[in-house]
């Protein structure tokens, strides 16, 4: 048994809308541990979206619509599924009793083309919308088929989804057991790399491990079915106690953990407390540590020294070894971490410069070099170099440079004696 998630809008194809709902069905029927194999995004079209559900329900037990419900000519959902399988429409007054009455209460009068909305497969129950006009169904049409709809408008499908959905489904006996997962959070090490180190894990059937990454850091995801979360989470902690261990400094956290996040907290449990000097990331680094509420308590403040007059003049960069090492160099960081950090009084300082394109690169300097400067408790200096490749982007450049920055002070706080 399994489930198939079909989201259906011309908009989705074009690219004018992200397609959030499908995230959330997806993480849904995780929890429920039902099998999800396939999504589908398909236009507003007939005959393609009854091709679509010839092909799902040669592979699939449970198909999950959203979108096509709405009561303009191209919201074709209900119509198609009624058509496909031989159904005719028939008008539900209670829908058009409740559509009236939501009118009513925004001041408005339900307009005639709005009764489309009532309009459901004879044999259908419906799925009711609490908040929003266009009602769901949930049809058996024929042994093995369970059809599910929903309409497009994810906050009118979150509330549908968990108030009658979920408890439909359960009651099915589907969703007897859930799937949990923990993801493990990696920086300073490549997929490929790290994939060598626990490559055997990756046989495993349950717990299941899985690599995936994405803007310089890589995941585990590690997965557990079973009939709760508590039981799921026995599975999983010996074999993320061992990929940690295998693992060692590259790991910094899990789940929802950021570097900021982990690096703040580790501030926070010594007292101490950062300041930042940002060129190349141009503030970036700061808007990472100040998005954490409550980050006022460790970190204090920066500067932006992206001319090197203020670098300089702001944060005592001798000018003779500007000339003589350039802006982006480990020398010009290491002063960067330093300054800031006199000037701020803080426990830790951190200089960041470099170059993120796509010109202002050399062969001897490319797109991509960057240089981070730590500045310590006793105004003890060192720095690191990282060179990001010549092709990647601007964005992707500042993004991983101020990460890179954090993950220097973090390997340093986890790692001092």
């Amino acid at each position: 048994m399994s489930a198939e998630i079909i989201c259906v809008g011309t908009e989705m194809l074009l690219g004018d809308i992200l397609n959030s709902n499908a995230q959330y069905l997806a993480k849904q029927l995780a929890q429920l541990g039902i099998p999800h194999h396939y999504q589908t995004v398909v236009g507003d079209n007939v005959e393609r979206l009854k091709q679509v559900m010839d092909i799902a329900t040669s592979r699939a037990q449970i198909l999950i619509f959203t979108g096509g419900l709405g009561p303009t000519p191209d919201d074709l959902t209900c119509e198609t599924i009624a058509d496909f399988f031989g159904a005719p429409l028939v008008e539900k007054p209670e829908i058009i009793e409740d559509m009236t009455a939501k009118f009513a209460q925004r001041g408005r009068v339900m307009s005639a083309n709005n009764r489309k909305q009532a309009l459901i497969p004879q044999g259908a129950d419906i799925l009711p919308n609490p908040t929003g006009t266009a009602p769901g169904i949930i049809w058996q049409p024929r042994p093995g088929v369970t059809i599910l709809t929903f309409p497009g408008v994810p906050s009118e499908m979150y509330r549908m989804w968990e108030e009658t959905a979920v408890p439909f489904l359960k009651s099915q006996g589907w969703g007897q057991e859930i799937i949990y997962s923990r993801s493990l959070r990696f920086w300073g090490i490549g997929e490929s790399a790290l994939a060598e180190k626990v490559s055997f894990y990756f046989d495993l059937t349950n717990p299941t491990v899985a690599p995936y990454a994405g803007n310089g850091e890589v995941r585990l995801r590690v997965s557990a079915k079973a009939a709760s979360e508590a039981v799921a989470a026995d599975l999983i902690a010996p074999i993320e106690k061992e990929i940690r261990e295998i693992a060692g400094l590259d790991y910094y956290g899990v789940d929802n953990d950021t570097l900021a996040v982990v690096v703040g907290k580790l501030l926070q449990a010594s007292g101490e407390t950062l300041s930042v000097a940002e060129s190349c990331t141009g503030g970036g680094l700061g808007q990472m540590l100040t998005d954490i509420s409550g980050s006022s308590e460790y970190f204090w403040g920066g500067v932006i020294s992206y001319d090197n007059s203020v670098k300089v003049g702001m944060l005592g960069v001798n000018p003779e070894d500007l000339d003589k090492f350039g802006a982006v160099s480990a020398t010009v960081a290491e002063q960067m971490a330093l300054g800031v950090k006199t000037r701020l009084s803080t426990t830790w300082g951190l200089g960041v410069t470099g170059i993120a394109g796509p010109t202002g690169g050399s062969d001897t300097k490319p797109v991509g070099l960057v240089y981070v400067g730590l500045a310590g408790p006793k105004d003890e200096v060192t720095s690191i170099e990282y060179r990001f490749g010549s092709t990647r982007t601007r964005a992707y450049i500042r993004y991983v440079s101020a990460c890179g920055a954090l993950d220097f002070l973090r390997r340093k706080l986890v790692t001092r004696v």
